[in-house]
């Protein structure tokens, strides 16, 4: 799969350097995956919350941190939406929360 907008998980490795080990390890994992289905997804991460056809959330470092997606299947790409910790993610509407532009307060 293809990483879109890895600058975010990089940028928000600054503002939370004790979870960079963790989303490069999911980053690495997702790249190396071939997913054409939700079910895909569900076999490579179990405890992943699979939102509706294309969105789909990831705990991150214990489920410390909340990582949500959206999956283009057909063109093997992988969008990161939004990244925080589980207090903020609490906080949002995980189906309609849009794609960050630049770190945001957590």
């Amino acid at each position: 799969m293809r990483l879109i907008k890895k600058k975010t998980l990089k940028e928000k490795s600054e503002s939370f350097p004790e979870a960079w080990v963790a989303l490069a390890a999911w980053a690495n994992d997702v790249q190396k995956a071939d997913w054409a289905s939700s079910q895909d997804v569900k076999q490579s991460f179990n405890s992943v919350s699979i939102i509706n056809n294309k969105r789909a959330v990831f705990n991150i470092k214990g489920n410390q941190y909340r990582l949500v997606v959206d999956i283009e299947y057909t063109y093997k790409i992988v969008f990161i939406v939004w990244f925080g910790t589980h207090k903020a993610y609490d906080k949002i509407n995980v189906e309609t929360v849009n794609y960050e532009k630049s770190n945001t307060p957590h």
